[in-house]
């Protein structure tokens, strides 16, 4: 998959599940419980025990568009990309990490949070930039940064839910990155897939009502 077709996915699906747990022993029934609901763009968190592993045998399986997330520098988006993240977040801004995914066709989405750091990702070449943490922001703030600035793909993170997804795209999100909100760690801890997958149909249905329907 190159990376314009990972960034046509993600304008498509307009949402990523971010997953981020203490240890990736459950990754792949979290993973068939998101696709059961509709979401098929999955960012593995690199903080978790095993993510790398994981994320190979995952990206092997094809449930899903999986890609890597807290990627801080460029070696590590390296092994992430090795093993097989077809995407590559990042909390922060690492023009070295940027390059490096580019060299090797996939898509770098770094996180920014003022005007000005959101700007220098974007004109450092950065495919999406992760505004991130979201939710003390709001869809206005999105809005207002992008009124100057409409070229900007935005993808906010950190406090979107099913409940405020859609004024975060009705404002002009390329897609939101929803976590906590969709995966919660209680409901993997009892091994209530089933909850997950229902978090996930409420939210894809707050993204189709929010595209129009498509």
């Amino acid at each position: 998959m190159s990376r314009l077709t990972t960034l046509q996915a993600i304008e498509k699906e307009r949402v990523i599940a971010v997953v981020r747990l203490d240890d990736a022993a459950n990754l792949p029934a979290v993973v068939e419980a998101l696709a059961a609901g509709g979401v098929r763009l999955i960012e593995i968190t690199l903080t978790m025990r095993g993510a790398l592993d994981a994320l190979a045998r995952l990206a092997a399986a094809e449930l899903a568009v999986v890609g890597a997330g807290s990627v801080l520098d460029a070696e590590t988006a390296r092994l992430a990309i090795l093993s097989g993240a077809k995407f590559v977040v990042s909390p922060l801004f690492s023009r070295r990490a940027l390059e490096l995914c580019h060299s090797y066709d996939v898509a770098a989405v770094p996180g920014a949070y003022t005007p000005t750091e959101v700007v220098r990702a974007w004109q450092a070449g950065a495919d999406l930039v992760k505004l991130f943490p979201a939710g003390g922001l709001g869809p206005r703030y999105l809005r207002d940064l992008r009124e100057p600035l409409p070229g900007l793909r935005l993808v906010p993170t950190g406090g979107i839910s099913a409940e405020n997804a859609a004024e975060f795209l009705a404002a002009g999100a390329f897609a939101v990155g929803v976590g906590g909100a969709l995966v919660e760690r209680d409901a993997v801890a009892r091994a209530d897939f089933g909850r997950i997958t229902e978090r996930a149909r409420r939210l894809t249905a707050a993204v189709r009502a929010a595209s129009g329907g498509v």
